[in-house]
């Protein structure tokens, strides 16, 4: 997979000191998002983590991103590879609190109307 991604990889620039290893930092910021975990906790072999966050912000900011999933999606549909499943976990789906029914507090509260129930005499 590497072989594919590489040639879409962004330059290394003059400006500076040299880059990091790309294919390094690539899977620094691949392992990331597999293990859902914080910067902070990326394992030593790939590097520092602020290399990897940095990286990842400029090739978002560049769109390398969009470049390599573009790249990846043609060669796949090239080869009729492509298949879509979708799967929604409602588990972590939530709602706010203010979408939940809860209570409003403040000035705007104090000036609605009292709710009635049906069967109830409206409060005068």
């Amino acid at each position: 997979m590497w072989d594919r991604i590489e040639p879409l990889m962004p330059a290394d620039l003059v400006r500076g000191r040299r880059w990091a290893d790309l294919r390094r930092t690539f899977e620094a910021i691949t392992w990331m998002y597999r293990a859902s975990s914080p910067w902070r906790d990326l394992p030593e072999e790939p590097g520092p983590f602020k290399t990897a966050h940095k990286r990842l912000i400029r090739w978002a900011v560049d769109g390398t991103w969009e470049k390599i999933l573009a790249a990846l999606l043609a060669a796949a549909d090239a080869v009729a590879d492509i298949g879509w499943t979708v799967s929604v976990d409602s588990t972590v789906v939530r709602a706010h609190q203010h979408g939940a029914g809860a209570l409003k507090r403040g000035p705007c509260a104090a000036t609605s109307r009292p709710t009635t129930h049906s069967g109830a005499p409206a409060a005068g």
